[in-house]
C-alpha cells in the first residue's frame, strides 16, 4: 500500500490534491488539525499483478458463462472498451423522423412493459408517440397497454393485420414517432416468423428484440438468429435487475448480431429502462458477481 500525507489550509484543498494524485479510488486513513490547515493521510491500493488481472477476468467471464468464442475479446484491458469493440451498441432511433420500432420477441419477454417505458420517455421529453399493438389475440394484452396510454393521454391502435397496420401509419402525424408492439412470436415457426415479417415489411420499421436478462446463452444465441431472420437488427435486455448472469444476453447480440441498445432495470414505467452502454452493461457483469447481502442471523 502507497501511504502520502497531503497538507493544505482547508480540508477541501486537501481533497482535491488527493484526488488529483491518487485519483477517486485512493483511501482516507487519517485527517487532522495541524499549524499550516490540515493534514490527510491517503493510500492506493498496488494494481495486482497482470497475471492476477487475467485470472480475475476469466473468473468473471465463466461466472457468467460467456460462450467460449467470444471470452479471448474480453479477457484484457477495460471490460467496457472490450465490449465496446467486441459487441454491436446503438440507441434506440426515437426520433420521429427516424422509422418506426417494432418491438418483437418470445412470449413473456417484456414487449408491452418496454413499449410502455419507451412511450413514457418520449411523453417525459415532450413527445406524444403513435402506440400500435398487433397482440390482439392474447387475453388482456390490450388491456394492459391501453392502460398505461390511457395514463399518458396518448393514441392506441390495434392493428393485427399487415393491412390495418399499414393504414394506422398512414395516418399519423408528420414527426411522431411510433411504437409497435408485436405478439409474443415463436421464432422457430416459419409461419410466425413470416407473419412478424410481414408487419416489419409494412411499415418499415427497424426491429427489436426484447430478451429477458439470465437465459442460457445457447437459447438466447438460437432465439437471436430465429428473430435476426425475421429483420430484428437490435436487442432489449429486460429483467436485468433480476438476472445474475448475464452470458445470455452478450450470446445474443453475438449471434443475431443484434445491437445492445436498452436495459431493464427495474419495475417502474418511468425509471425502468436504460441504455446499455459499454459501460452500464460492464458494471453489471461486475456487480453480478457480488456476493449477495444477507440478513443478521436471529
Amino acid at each position: 500500500m502507497r501511504l502520502k500525507l497531503y497538507r493544505a489550509p482547508t480540508m477541501a484543498e486537501a481533497m482535491a490534491r488527493v484526488r488529483a494524485e491518487l485519483g477517486p479510488d485512493a483511501l482516507i486513513l487519517a485527517t487532522r488539525r495541524a499549524a499550516e490547515g490540515v493534514e490527510v493521510t491517503a493510500a492506493l491500493e498496488p494494481e495486482p499483478p497482470p497475471a492476477a488481472r487475467d485470472a480475475e477476468r476469466e473468473r468473471l467471464l465463466a461466472y457468467h458463462d460467456v460462450p467460449t468464442d467470444l471470452r479471448p475479446a474480453l479477457e484484457h484491458g477495460p471490460l467496457d472498451a472490450a465490449l465496446a469493440a467486441a459487441l454491436p451498441f446503438s440507441p434506440l432511433p426515437l426520433d420521429g423522423a427516424c422509422r418506426p420500432i417494432l418491438l418483437a420477441g418470445p412470449p413473456g419477454a417484456g414487449k408491452t412493459l418496454t413499449v410502455a417505458r419507451l412511450a413514457t420517455r418520449l411523453v417525459l421529453a415532450g413527445t406524444r408517440p403513435l402506440v400500435i399493438t398487433t397482440d390482439g389475440r392474447r387475453a388482456g394484452a390490450v388491456e394492459q397497454l391501453a392502460a398505461f396510454t390511457r395514463l399518458l393521454g396518448i393514441e392506441l391502435v390495434v392493428a393485427s393485420h399487415p393491412v390495418t397496420l399499414g393504414r394506422a401509419l398512414a395516418r399519423r402525424s408528420p414527426g411522431c414517432p411510433v411504437l409497435i408492439d408485436a405478439f409474443g412470436t415463436d421464432p422457430f415457426d416459419p409461419a410466425q416468423r413470416e407473419e412478424v415479417a410481414a408487419l416489419v415489411s409494412t411499415a418499415g420499421a427497424a426491429v427489436a428484440l426484447v430478451l429477458p436478462g439470465g437465459l442460457h446463452p445457447a437459447e438466447a444465441a438460437e432465439l437471436a438468429e430465429g428473430f435476426a431472420a425475421a429483420g430484428a437488427t437490435l436487442l432489449v435486455a429486460t429483467r436485468l435487475d433480476q438476472a445474475r448472469r448475464l452470458g445470455g444476453v452478450l450470446a445474443a447480440a453475438r449471434a443475431g448480431p443484434l445491437a445492445l441498445a436498452e436495459a431493464g432495470i427495474g419495475p417502474g414505467a418511468a425509471d425502468g429502462l436504460a441504455p446499455l452502454t459499454p459501460a452500464f452493461l460492464a458494471r453489471r457483469l461486475v456487480q453480478a458477481v457480488q456476493p449477495c447481502p444477507r440478513e443478521p442471523s436471529p
